[in-house]
């Protein structure tokens, strides 16, 4: 494997640089020829982002706003990925806690640090059934005055963070589990017809970013993901703008792996749409032990490589990337260690497995030099 001479992306910010001289003068760095402190770089181990930018992708992070004081946490975010998505601040009761009153204090702090850190960004959401605000949920609207609403919210939104995120999750967890739609307070006031007018709202608003639906439990062929698969085909015959299918990713090594994970992948890239695991973590029952983590690893793998095998699989984002501020313990009782990297920061056996797939596909064919 040839390692790069250094990263594609530049670093920015100060603490950063900081921190560069601080562990070069911890290495006895400082004192070098610059020839053999370049030596060093280049022999540096290849973060999970290098290795996916070697195959056309990006490997990302989502954050939460309180996680960036946790200054470890977050340099090591800065570091080893190339994508972040803020896992709440841009959401609507974030962005418009009272009506036509916008805050986008929270995003745009998550915007300052990912420009800070040279991490391309994803938004999300744009419209959700949870965490929408009070006024908006205890109103009585009539179907104009809520699509008034809507146009509003998705194209302030849009237009104040246009040329700062590459991609949104316009419409957010829009199908049951068999396949109907969620009766929300958009689909009940509404119909189906949101969907499509939330995706020609935001591309009105920024023609360049990159559009997609987004939901869990879609990663095996189903009922869930054929809904997914036949109004991504119905929107694109009605040429409507959608770029993209968000897989979340949440699993479970209780549940059993999806089945047809590549084959699902591979049929939405068929739809000429690009697909991502969005928010991926992979949780078991605790207490963890060997045979999980070995289990979890394994997972992380099979993940990965069925991503490197579909080409318009453009990246892949762990929910979060240590155990250490994980949602899954809050909201699924018992069950957590969810993700590559462990409470203090140290790599895990999933780790290792997506680092591995990377490399495996990111080498130079036998006998080529890179």
């Amino acid at each position: 494997m040839t390692l790069p001479v250094q990263r594609t992306r530049t670093r920015t910010c100060a603490r950063a640089a900081a921190l560069g001289l601080t562990a070069a003068l911890a290495l006895g760095l400082a004192g070098m020829p610059a020839a053999h402190a370049g030596t060093e770089r280049h022999h540096r181990a290849a973060t999970l982002d290098d290795l996916a930018q070697k195959t056309g992708r990006y490997y990302g992070s989502a954050v939460d706003n309180p996680e960036l004081a946790d200054t470890a946490y977050a340099d090591l975010l800065g570091t080893e990925f190339g994508a972040t998505t803020p896992g709440n601040a841009m959401k609507w009761e974030s962005t418009e806690p009272q009506r036509g009153v916008f805050d986008f204090t929270a995003g745009d702090e998550i915007v300052n640090y990912a420009r800070a850190n040279g991490l391309k960004l994803r938004g999300h959401t744009l419209l959700w059934h949870n965490q929408l605000p009070g006024w908006l949920t205890s109103g009585t609207w009539t179907p104009d005055e809520l699509r008034s609403i809507l146009k509003n919210h998705i194209t302030t939104e849009v237009k104040h963070f246009k040329g700062k995120v590459f991609a949104w999750d316009v419409a957010n967890e829009i199908m049951n589990e068999d396949g109907t739609y969620r009766e929300s307070i958009f689909y009940k006031t509404l119909g189906p017809g949101y969907i499509a007018d939330a995706l020609r709202w935001a591309h009105a608003a920024d023609p360049k970013v990159k559009l997609y639906l987004n939901d869990y439990n879609v990663e095996a062929i189903g009922p869930k993901s054929d809904a997914y698969y036949t109004l991504i085909k119905q929107l694109k015959a009605d040429r409507v703008p959608i770029d993209g299918f968000g897989l979340q990713g949440h699993l479970a090594l209780q549940y059993g792996f999806p089945s047809g994970l590549k084959e699902n992948l591979q049929r939405f890239a068929a739809l000429r749409v690009d697909v991502a695991f969005t928010e991926l973590d992979i949780r078991m029952n605790l207490p963890s032990d060997t045979a999980k983590l070995t289990q979890q690893a394994d997972w992380y793998r099979q993940v990965t490589d069925a991503c490197l095998a579909v080409k318009r699989c453009v990246g892949i984002t762990v929910w979060g990337y240590s155990d250490r501020h994980s949602w899954i313990p809050a909201v699924f009782p018992g069950e957590g260690a969810a993700l590559p990297w462990d409470e203090n920061l140290a790599h895990k056996p999933a780790y290792d497995a997506i680092h591995d797939a990377l490399a495996a596909a990111a080498a130079p064919p036998h006998g080529k030099n890179g």
